[in-house]
């Protein structure tokens, strides 16, 4: 006789839930090239990412539960899930915050291109340190972390348990303002260079006013630029792995972990 699958109504509200939380947090999750994906394969994404953590799903008892019960339960892990995708996208968004400050100093947000992640145009060194960033969360080994975080968020608050409260949100305030305080510090040692840069040619252009310094002024500090990221690019790995443990601290905080 063939056999035949039959699924239970608890397993299919837990996967539900579960699916719900992974959903959220996906729509943030800092994976390069993400937002221009077809929709179905977004969807396989999640749906694959829910599937991996079978063994943790919770244990429903269909009885018990209502209509409003259900959808109260999907809100409270898809919010969850996106205070998490929150978390972790400020690992990306501080490199790009970083250049999106140098990029007008340095001169470079005066050509733009197409960004791959939103498809609207930004200024070229915006795309490349969200580009250097993408590489670095895969090498660094942060994709597995964001599973790994997934599972501890299932042990720590089964699905359908999570109330949302202060001190979850005054963490993430508290991430937020982290990445404006790395942002700036990435920035801050190219833009101080630039400054002695434009302090030198206004010096040059006291000394001699017949010369014309502007066609020289944006060669100069693009250039500048260009060496003084070269090496800094070296404390990137570094940065990088310091605000994911902030970034991963602040997601358990949130699960009570």
């Amino acid at each position: 006789m063939p056999d035949s699958l039959v699924l239970s109504a608890g397993t299919l509200y837990a996967f539900l839930l579960v699916l719900a939380r992974v959903a959220g947090a996906l729509v943030f999750v800092p994976l390069p090239g993400i937002k221009s994906t077809p929709e179905p394969a977004r969807a396989a994404l999640a749906v694959g990412f829910t599937m991996a953590l079978f063994g943790r799903w919770p244990a429903v008892s269909p009885s018990v539960v209502t209509p409003g019960m259900l959808l109260a339960w999907v809100a409270a892990e898809a919010t969850l899930g996106v205070a998490i995708g929150v978390a972790l996208a400020i690992v990306i968004e501080a490199f790009a915050l970083g250049a999106q400050i140098l990029g007008l100093q340095a001169g470079y947000a005066y050509a733009s291109t197409i960004d791959p992640n939103t498809d609207a145009d930004s200024g070229v060194l915006l795309v490349f340190a969200q580009l250097v960033a993408g590489m670095l969360f895969f090498s660094l080994g942060l994709d597995r972390e964001v599973l790994r975080l997934f599972a501890q968020s299932l042990a720590a608050v089964p699905s359908g348990a999570y109330v949302l409260n202060g001190s979850s949100a005054s963490a993430m305030i508290r991430l937020g303002s982290y990445l404006f305080s790395v942002g700036a510090r990435l920035a801050l040692p190219v833009i101080a260079l630039l400054v002695m840069v434009d302090v030198a040619l206004a010096l040059i252009g006291r000394l001699n006013s017949q010369l014309q310094l502007l066609s020289v002024a944006f060669p100069a500090k693009m250039l500048t630029a260009v060496l003084m990221l070269s090496w800094v690019a070296a404390l990137f790995p570094r940065i990088m792995v310091e605000l994911s443990s902030h970034a991963w601290s602040v997601a358990r905080q949130m699960t009570g972990k």
